[in-house]
C-alpha cells in the first residue's frame, strides 16, 4: 500500500511538473455577467491517470498556446473540454491537444467555461456556456494582431459537452454590439469554422446555408447519438451545401480525446485535423496579414 503511495505521488510530481502552461486570460477581468456574487475558488480533482478535473469555475478564461511565429500559419482554434457539464476535462480534451496543435502551427486556446449540470448550479447552457464561448472567440479576435493569428481564421474545438459550445456558437450570428462601450464585445462571437469532436446533443445541430463548416470526428463504439448522430450531421451539411469531413473511428468509444498513451488509427485524429486546416482554412494571400507570415 505504502509503495502505491509513493508510485502515485510520483506520477503526480511528474504529471504537474512537466505540464507547465500559459498564464491564463480571463474572458472578463471585472467579473463574467451571471456570475455576480459567485467567489468559489475552483475545484482541482486529478485522476489516477494524473489528469485533472475542474469544477466550480466562476471566472471563465482562456489558456493561450501560441506557436513559434516562424511555423505560425495565423488560424486560431478555441478549445471547449468536455466532462458533461459538470466538470472540464483539461488535459487530455484540452490542454495536450492546444500544445498539439501549437507546435503544428496553429495558435490555440483551452476554454474554462461555467458549468450548466455541476450540482447546485445556477449556470444554463446557452445562457453562459456558450456565451463564454462566444466570449472566447471575440476576445481572440480582438488580441488577434497580439496573439499573431488572423481574425478570419478563428475556430470553435469541443469535446463532448464541450462540442455543444462549439456547433450551438456556430449556429449563432454572433454579431458584435457596434455601441457596446467594451471593444471585445463589439466583434463577432461566431466562428470562422467548427471541429466537433464526439459532441453531445447532436439532434440540436441544424445547418444552414451560412453554417460555419465542420471538421467531425466520433468513435464506432461511442454511444447511439454519438455515433449515429454524427452521421446524420454529417449529412445535414451536405444537404445545406455546406463543406464537412466526417471520421469515425472503428476501434473507439467516447472520451478518446488525446493522450500520449493512445495507439491506434484514433490516436491520430489530431492529424486529419491540421490536413483538414490545410485544405479548408488556407492563408489568405494578403501581403503584411498575420497569416502571410512564415
Amino acid at each position: 500500500m505504502l509503495r502505491r503511495f509513493f508510485v502515485s505521488l510520483i506520477v503526480l510530481t511528474f504529471g504537474v511538473a512537466g505540464a507547465v502552461e500559459p498564464p491564463e486570460v480571463l474572458l472578463w477581468p471585472h467579473g463574467a455577467p451571471g456570475s455576480d456574487g459567485k467567489t468559489g475558488d475552483e475545484v482541482v480533482e486529478t485522476t489516477a491517470s494524473g489528469e485533472r478535473n475542474i469544477s466550480n469555475v466562476h471566472k471563465p478564461s482562456l489558456t493561450p498556446y501560441l506557436p513559434n511565429p516562424e511555423k505560425a500559419t495565423g488560424v486560431a482554434i478555441v478549445i471547449a473540454p468536455g466532462g458533461g457539464h459538470s466538470k472540464l476535462c483539461v488535459d487530455h480534451e484540452g490542454h495536450n491537444l492546444a500544445r498539439w496543435l501549437s507546435d503544428h502551427g496553429v495558435a490555440s486556446f483551452v476554454l474554462k467555461y461555467r458549468l450548466c449540470r455541476e450540482k447546485e448550479s445556477t449556470y444554463q447552457l446557452e445562457e453562459h456556456a456558450v456565451v463564454d464561448m462566444q466570449r472566447a472567440i471575440r476576445m481572440v479576435r480582438h488580441r488577434a494582431a497580439e496573439w499573431n493569428v488572423d481574425p478570419v481564421r478563428v475556430g470553435a474545438l469541443g469535446f463532448s459537452a464541450g462540442g455543444e459550445l462549439a456547433f450551438l456558437a456556430a449556429m449563432k450570428q454572433g454579431a458584435g454590439d457596434a455601441a457596446a462601450a467594451d471593444d471585445v464585445e463589439k466583434l463577432s462571437g461566431r466562428p470562422d469554422f467548427q471541429c466537433l469532436i464526439y459532441p453531445g446533443k447532436s439532434n440540436l445541430i441544424n445547418v444552414a446555408k451560412d453554417t460555419p463548416q465542420a471538421f467531425i470526428v466520433c468513435g464506432y463504439g461511442d454511444r447511439k447519438d454519438i455515433s449515429h448522430g454524427m452521421a446524420e450531421a454529417y449529412l445535414k451539411f451536405k444537404e445545406a451545401g455546406v463543406k464537412a469531413e466526417l471520421h469515425i473511428y472503428s476501434a473507439a468509444g467516447h472520451g478518446f480525446g488525446v493522450r500520449d498513451s493512445a495507439k491506434g488509427a484514433a490516436a491520430r485524429w489530431p492529424h486529419r485535423l491540421e490536413e483538414w486546416l490545410l485544405d479548408n482554412v488556407p492563408r489568405p494571400q494578403v501581403p503584411g496579414s498575420a497569416s502571410g507570415q512564415k
